[in-house]
């Protein structure tokens, strides 16, 4: 996800989502809403950052209600993370860039509305127009005339208001044109902007912000912001996977240590933000009732190479010295507690079973090696400026203090006790704008949180030439040209450039590979049968409440 923006935590309340109700509520656990019934689950949430259309939510919080509320033509596999068609009956094509959906008929909205190939065409065409300003929007970048509706320059005026390579055939089916081939395209699917919408949408949009209507497994009753969220059944539900309970409420908290007390004491029953002071006792506090598994979330260390100094040759062995000169093993094991493993490639072991995951692709690079380490430094001329710096937010998680030990481990490999120090950013919003100005000059944080489990999504949006998260300024026509052939090919040709290309990337080093974040939760003795899916986010439809 663009810039790690889903794995950010506790979005404050002054930009939370404009949903119905009340004002921004008080600081600590979320109380039980009006309405509490047995066989409801209450789980741990923060308010989400924007309004949940679909095509304008990128962070976990809203991406928890899409999950809950939402179906595409293809979902992802809770165990597996495989594509497998939902609302789509088929999705062909002969040629990688043509494609023919068909719908299966029965499905609905839950106002009792039609999900029609209209609702997919209108949707993808208001994700896509600039003028709606979706931060979503580069989702649809593939298909043809997304220049027409969303020009580089986004105070421009569009050309055109629906994207050319969209046309509804029939009720039930639609094609698509894309702007190149992509044979992996289907299985992008699954994602939330790519949701249906329901008439209403489009017709009286304030009234639906204020209360959603999707058509997932469930539906959104009430919210209340800074408190809480209510979702019940949805009866018109046409998918398999239907509820084995009688709701969710999702309690916002400001603080996860309150979450933690309040799980321990019986009033919350879902918790999967657990904070890492919590980590090293939370199988032993929790009776057992604690989760850590595989996700698809990779956090890196990233490079201006917008910079000069950052440019050459020689500060290539830089980089790659700096990498060598972290204690990875180190700091996942007493900072995280094995939450987080050493991450040896540019993609996650989630992505194992559907191809691209390559343990160990990164080589020595990302191996520790202190001796090493200060020789490729010296002899590349040492550091640039002499020192470096590494920056990041700290207004979540604990990234000061993962800074910190990398900074330790840096300083100690290169015998110097200010060759590293941390620049530290109050708040995420100023983080990410930094980055988007490109105003940073030295290392700085970066994080991905996979929207599809394919390896094209750890690459492409990241490392191909002005990709949308392309953060560091990284080219390279090799690379360019090996993503494009991927996308041409077929599924085992297409995994096989990809690998080829992300050989490369790690050769040139814009970012650095820290760690694989494995998912973690607890939940009370109310509850059974809680599970993550492989984005990290709880299986909310298949959890029992005693």
């Amino acid at each position: 996800m663009r810039g790690a923006t889903r794995l950010t935590w506790a979005v404050g309340c002054a930009t939370a989502v404009t949903l119905a109700a009340a004002g921004c509520g008080g600081g600590g656990g979320g109380g039980a809403a009006a309405g509490s019934s047995a066989g409801v689950v209450r789980a741990f949430w923060t308010d989400p950052q924007n309004p949940l259309e679909p095509s304008n939510t990128n962070e976990v919080q809203g991406g928890k209600v899409l999950e809950m509320t939402f179906r595409g033509l293809k979902r992802y596999n809770p165990d597996t993370g495989k594509a497998e068609n939902a609302v789509a009956e088929s999705v062909e094509t002969d040629d990688q860039q043509n494609f023919d959906i068909t719908l299966k008929k029965d499905w609905k909205f839950s106002d009792g509305s039609p999900v029609t190939a209209k609702s997919f065409v209108d949707a993808w065409n208001y994700g896509a127009l600039v003028t709606n300003k979706q931060v979503n929007s580069y989702f649809f970048e593939y298909i043809d005339g997304y220049d027409d509706v969303h020009p580089t320059d986004e105070n421009a005026e569009p050309k055109a208001k629906t994207m050319s390579g969209l046309k509804v055939t029939g009720k039930h089916s639609f094609k698509v044109k894309l702007n190149q081939k992509f044979s992996l395209w289907p299985d992008t699917l699954g994602y939330a902007a790519f949701s249906p919408l329901p008439e209403k949408f489009f017709t009286d949009h304030q009234a639906w912000l204020k209360k959603p209507v999707g058509n997932g497994p469930y539906k959104i009753d009430s919210y209340t912001q800074g408190q809480a969220m209510r979702l019940s059944v949805n009866k018109e539900y046409a998918g398999p996977d239907k509820p084995r309970n009688k709701g969710v409420e999702l309690k916002v908290y400001t603080d996860q240590n309150t979450g933690y007390t309040d799980l321990q004491a019986g009033n919350l029953d879902v918790f999967d933000e657990l904070p890492a002071g919590q980590l090293k006792n939370a199988e032993k506090d929790l009776g057992g009732r604690y989760i850590n598994q595989p996700a698809g979330l990779l956090q890196t260390l990233s490079f201006p190479l917008y910079k000069k100094e950052w440019q050459t040759g020689k500060a290539k062995q830089v980089r790659r010295g700096l990498s060598m000169a972290i204690n990875r093993d180190e700091v996942t094991q007493k900072i995280y507690h094995g939450t987080r493993k050493p991450a040896s490639d540019l993609t996650s072991p989630v992505i194992k079973k559907s191809g691209g995951y390559k343990p160990g692709l990164c080589g020595e690079t990302c191996t520790y090696d202190p001796k090493k380490a200060k020789k490729l430094i010296e002899d590349a001329g040492g550091l640039p400026g002499g020192k470096v710096s590494i920056t990041s937010n700290v207004d979540t998680g604990s990234h000061r203090q993962w800074m910190d030990a990398v900074c330790n481990s840096i300083n100690n490999a290169l015998d110097k006790n200010d060759a590293c120090s941390v620049n530290p950013v109050p708040t995420f919003g100023e983080f990410r704008k930094d980055i988007a100005d490109k105003k940073l000059k030295s290392l700085f944080r970066t994080g991905w949180q996979m929207d599809y489990p394919l390896i094209q999504n750890f690459l492409q949006p990241l490392y191909y030439t002005g990709a949308s998260s392309n953060d560091t300024g990284y080219t390279d026509k090799r690379v360019d040209g090996l993503i494009n052939e991927a996308n041409e090919s077929g599924e085992q040709e297409a995994v096989k450039k990809f690998q080829e290309a992300e050989q490369i990337v790690l050769e040139d080093l814009p970012a650095i590979p820290l760690w694989y974040q494995d998912g973690n939760a607890g939940y009370s003795e109310r509850v059974s049968d809680v599970r993550l899916n492989p984005f990290s986010v709880p299986v909310f439809t298949d959890i029992r409440v005693k």
